[in-house]
């Protein structure tokens, strides 16, 4: 008998009920940290579960006590706060945002499980710079206020100036203000404007310069701020007291300890099961059973009392926002963090039943065997016991996959659009989408280049295809074009001079002369965007004033073949769900205003789609009222902008406001029976259009 009173020929028994309890709580407890805690898909799926990234932009960046952090990120421009908070996804996103985050998440993982040999967290700012310049095109305004040192432009002022300097530089003195680089592709348009007496445009020629100057100060001194465009996280949370000892201590443990312990207490948990089995010697078959169950269910009631014990220790907190931390970050980063304990806990617990019930098996039958004792039973008994402890070890290795949760499927930007159909969701549609200021056009109807719209939220882009118009085509194109008559004077007073024809395919708005951007590369760069966002569907709606066979050859020299959609030939059969278009590859679909094909995904929209009106004068003019395309189509168009001799800013501030967005798309649903599908808007980073279209998937 040993010193415990135990008798030494049990000792064995003891030591393996003990071995089967401990390698039971083990096993439970290491395969649920390996299915979590060095999962990157479990971090990935917290953030979506508690809608991290709409709280970014809804609440933490907007947040008054994080203005301070807001215009840090702007590189310190004077821009007003209500269009900060209007265009943070310019600067930052989304896209961006859920790529810093993932390299984060990677950076932890990579340290718990091993793989790294240091905890290095650096935030690259480098593609939150990139986008500062597009900035400064939107916000003329302002950025005029910042190259004056004022809270608000002196537009007058602005211009006297101007005149004077631009009347420098055609008498061949150069105005310091004027970035040098640029300052002979300027000269020939400043000319044209002055010769006329036309200052606005002059001005608007020489002021995306000067702003692009501006904001490329701007962003050397962040750049400079930041080290060369990384922010150093570790250094900051140190610094806010939060030095991540826990990761590190953890690191012990995870970095090998899982692996180990997962194989020592699996092989340690099948071999005291067959000690206790053997060791029955002549005990009869149910009572044998008994101390296999009791021992199984035993060691998972410890792992789940191991469980709940730190849940309720760590009070859902590994990292204590400090109290200089907006409200809305430290609500957020509590959220997050006792949604990923609570998660964690339910793998543990869920885990936990599986050797409970395998034990509770056992002991049922080893009860009821007691109970009818001359039942013949042992060889069955015996493959029960082995397949039910390996059951149970193989459920304690499984099942933590099966019910940790995982990285959430996204597509456009949320899970739940993924089991949509094409047909069913909105898209922010921008209309003239090549017709930028930032390329130059006269009279443009959107302010940032064709990706800069995709990283906004643009899903549909509308684009006119041509090619250069001969000089006899052009009165005839200008006079049914929506240019003013002072526009007209302008482009036709410059046609030969300074815009001569150029051989090629051209995106263009009326008039190639008015503003170009060659069609093979714009493709090329839609496509370098859809690459770089693999989750994202993206629609063309092309205004074609070129063949079906140039269209087609245009997209097979931009690479463009292994990503766009074949629709289904007969315009009235479902369209996929998103998801799976996703998962195809084949994300970009294309139709014509006028062609059919030759290629076979290149349809026309009419036949698959209708529309409203489009020229509408007043925001009280606009109706829902069928045109091209009918009224019984799938697919349903709203042309949402103003036009009144061209495009019209000042309307668009109004008519893309989110409710007034809402309410025209729900009275147009209603009048035609269709979810409306592509909301085409000009000016699409004026107003909050893309929150009405985040909103309408909601709501669907």
């Amino acid at each position: 008998m040993d010193p415990l009173g135990v008798p030494s020929r049990r000792l064995p028994h003891v030591a393996a009920l003990v071995l089967v309890v401990l390698a039971a709580a083990v096993l439970t407890l290491a395969a649920t940290a390996r299915s979590t805690v060095v999962s990157p898909g479990f971090y990935r799926s917290v953030l979506d579960e508690q809608k991290a990234y709409d709280r970014l932009y809804n609440q933490v960046l907007v947040d008054p006590k994080a203005a301070p952090v807001t215009r840090g990120l702007l590189a310190r421009l004077p821009v007003p706060e209500a269009q900060v908070t209007s265009n943070l996804k310019l600067v930052l996103p989304p896209e961006t945002v859920r790529d810093l985050t993932q390299q984060q998440i990677d950076a932890v993982v990579g340290y718990l499980g091993g793989k790294r040999d240091s905890l290095d967290l650096t935030v690259d700012l480098r593609p939150v710079l990139a986008h500062l310049d597009d900035l400064a095109q939107i916000y003329f305004g302002d950025l005029v206020a910042s190259v004056q040192d004022r809270p608000e432009p002196d537009f007058e002022r602005f211009s006297a100036d101007l005149s004077a300097a631009l009347g420098a530089v055609v008498a061949g003195h150069a105005p310091g203000g004027l970035p040098v680089a640029e300052r002979d592709a300027l000269r020939p348009a400043v000319e044209t404007a002055l010769r006329d007496g036309d200052v606005a445009t002059a001005l608007a020629t020489v002021a995306p310069a000067l702003a692009s100057d501006r904001t490329r100060t701007a962003a050397a001194q962040l750049r400079a701020t930041v080290g060369g465009g990384t922010w150093n996280l570790t250094d900051t949370l140190a610094a806010s007291g939060n030095d991540l000892t826990p990761l590190h201590r953890a690191r012990a443990y995870t970095a090998v300890g899982l692996g180990l312990a997962e194989a020592l207490a699996s092989a340690l948990l099948v071999v005291a099961l067959v000690v206790l089995w053997v060791g029955g010697g002549s005990t009869p078959p149910g009572r044998r059973l008994l101390p296999l169950g009791w021992s199984l269910a035993a060691g998972g009631v410890l792992a789940a009392l191991v469980a709940l014990l730190f849940r309720l220790v760590s009070g859902g907190r590994v990292i204590d926002p400090p109290g200089s931390w907006p409200p809305s970050l430290a609500r957020l980063v509590d959220d997050v963090q006792r949604t990923a304990l609570d998660r964690l806990t339910a793998t543990a617990l869920t885990t936990a039943l599986v050797p409970v019930l395998a034990g509770a098996l056992l002991t049922g039958v080893g009860w009821a065997l007691q109970a009818r004792p001359r039942v013949p039973a042992l060889p069955r008994l015996r493959w029960l016991a082995l397949a039910t402890g390996g059951a149970a070890v193989t459920g304690i290795l499984l099942v933590p996959y099966a019910v940790a949760p995982a990285a959430s499927r996204t597509c456009e930007g949320g899970a739940e659009l993924c089991d949509r159909s094409y047909d069913e969701v909105a898209y922010l549609t921008s209309h003239n989408a090549m017709s930028t200021s930032v390329d130059r056009f006269i009279g443009p109807l959107q302010d940032p280049g064709i990706s800069a719209q995709l990283d906004d939220g643009v899903r549909a882009l509308q684009i006119d295809t041509y090619r250069w118009e001969r000089p006899d085509e052009i009165t005839q194109r200008l006079a049914e074009s929506d240019f003013t008559p002072e526009q007209r004077k302008f482009i036709a007073a410059a046609v030969d001079r300074f815009n001569p024809p150029r051989a090629g395919l051209w995106l263009c708005h009326s008039v190639c002369r008015a503003g170009a951007i060659a069609l093979v590369p714009a493709l090329r760069e839609i496509g370098d965007w859809m690459r770089a966002h693999p989750t994202e569907v993206v629609t063309l709606i092309v205004q074609d004033a070129i063949s079906g066979e140039d269209t087609e050859q245009a997209f097979a020299q931009a690479g463009l073949t292994d990503l766009v959609h074949t629709p289904d030939p007969d315009p009235a059969k479902p369209w996929p769900t998103l998801g799976d278009m996703v998962d195809s590859g084949r994300r970009l679909v294309v139709f014509a205003e006028r062609a059919d094909g030759p290629a076979p995904w290149y349809r026309n929209f009419y036949d698959y789609g209708m529309e409203t009106p489009f020229a509408f004068r007043t925001p009280d003019a606009m109706s829902c009222v069928p045109h091209r395309g009918g009224s019984d189509k799938r697919l349903f168009l709203l042309n949402h902008f103003i036009t009144i001799d061209g495009g019209s800013r000042l309307d668009a501030g109004k008519v893309n406001a989110r409710q007034y967005v809402l309410d025209r798309v729900h009275r147009c649903e209603r009048e035609r029976g269709r979810p409306v599908n592509f909301v085409a808007a000009d000016y699409t980073t004026i107003g909050d259009a893309g929150a009405a279209v985040d909103e309408l998937n909601s709501q669907r």
